[in-house]
């Protein structure tokens, strides 16, 4: 039985992206920029959160006469989530609301990338490591992402 966790537990992880030493975690989306991007919105609204923009890298380049791959970044947030981290160290404002960027790379591939609160507010000195609302943001920003990249 504990065989079985294990295994579902490291699928889920696999699935959901993992953080490197930069703190970015990467997923693999399963299509285009924009239908990837409006998952990621859906599942974000439908979780109760806040959308507060939604910046079109690509058409901004374009606008301008420049080339860019398709990329895009949404920037949401929950004050349930967010204000404890504000309470702790006001300045945690000047790194949320939450963002993800959705682009494709040179290959055509299309990703899913955001940092991970816990390395994005390391350096706060009133957020302390293990609060429990750093790993509330990284639990909702790994099933959001999940869901939005579709494999």
């Amino acid at each position: 039985m504990k065989m079985w966790i294990a295994a579902g537990a490291m699928a889920l992880m696999g699935s959901m992206g993992m953080a490197g030493e930069s703190g970015i975690v990467k997923v693999k989306a399963a299509s285009d920029v924009a239908t990837t991007m409006d998952a990621l919105e859906a599942a974000v609204t439908g979780a109760g959160a806040t959308v507060f923009a939604r910046v079109d890298h690509g058409a901004g380049a374009s606008s301008v006469g420049l080339d860019l791959a398709p990329s895009q970044l949404l920037i949401f947030g929950n004050p349930k989530l967010g204000t404890p981290a504000m309470q702790d160290d006001p300045l945690a404002g000047l790194f949320l609301p939450l963002k993800v960027l959705v682009y494709r790379d040179g290959a055509g591939q299309v990703w899913l990338r955001y940092e991970a609160p816990a390395k994005t507010l390391e350096d706060m000195g009133g957020v302390p490591k293990d609060a429990g609302y750093l790993a509330m943001m990284a639990g909702a920003l790994a099933k959001l992402t999940g869901k939005a990249a579709g494999m």
